[in-house]
């Protein structure tokens, strides 16, 4: 009888080693099915994005070869020189904020004359619901930490901004502007002024064609339809 009992216990226990291994391969099956449906969904959107990126690409190759060039050779030389006066006249003038953009660009740091027009446009704001939607949207594409355009703002600023933005008013990002626009006056301005895009424009030289990146973009027009206002200059 006694070894009987002990048989059993054997059995019992094999069985319940069985399960106990069963259960361990049958969880690690379903944790690498799981990983493989992350992977393979994450190369979807890999593949996506590239494509989008080529698409975008393709369509500023496009535009760079004709609007830009076209629009810089309106731009006389004396008023080009005029540019060299200060910060504030280039940033006045049409054609100088769109050369001062351009050139930017080059330098992959235009998030500081985006962020810029976009505060300008932001102060022009007259509804309340307007002045919260866009808000947010600067917060989100500009100041947020890992934003598609993030700025460079000291800690202070940027969490005052960050404790404001549920009740922002015209004045919320007014510190925040001024440090890009004297960052830009003091940094990138004096570079521009030396550079072979504005010396192009002083001796009345045709542009030279810029390698441009594809820019940062967080939101879509669909995305403003219904803010009534100017907002569309810099998405």
């Amino acid at each position: 009888m006694g070894t009987s009992l002990i048989f059993v216990s054997q059995l019992n226990m094999c069985e319940s080693k069985e399960k106990a291994f069963f259960k361990l391969i049958h969880g690690s099956a379903k944790e690498e099915a799981s990983k493989e449906a992350k992977i393979r969904a994450k190369e979807k959107r890999n593949r996506l994005s590239l494509l989008l990126q080529k698409a975008e690409l393709q369509e500023e190759s496009r535009l760079s070869r004709s609007a830009p060039l076209a629009r810089d050779t309106r731009v006389r030389p004396e008023e080009a020189g005029r540019w060299g006066e200060s910060f504030e006249k280039l940033l006045s003038h049409k054609d100088g904020l769109e050369t001062f953009t351009r050139f930017l660009k080059t330098e992959f740091s235009e998030e500081n004359i985006e962020f810029w027009k976009a505060c300008e446009d932001f102060k022009r704001s007259k509804d309340p619901q307007q002045i919260l939607f866009k808000a947010q949207a600067i917060y989100e594409k500009f100041i947020q930490t890992d934003a598609p355009q993030e700025v460079n703002l000291d800690f202070h600023t940027k969490e005052l901004i960050t404790q404001n933005i549920t009740q922002p008013t015209l004045h919320t990002f007014d510190a925040a502007q001024g440090r890009v626009y004297q960052l830009m006056e003091q940094d990138s301005y004096k570079r521009f002024l030396k550079s072979d895009i504005y010396a192009d424009l002083i001796e009345g030289r045709p542009q030279r064609p810029s390698n441009l990146r594809r820019r940062s973009r967080s939101f879509t027009y669909n995305e403003f339809q219904d803010v009534k206002s100017d907002v569309a200059i810099w998405l």
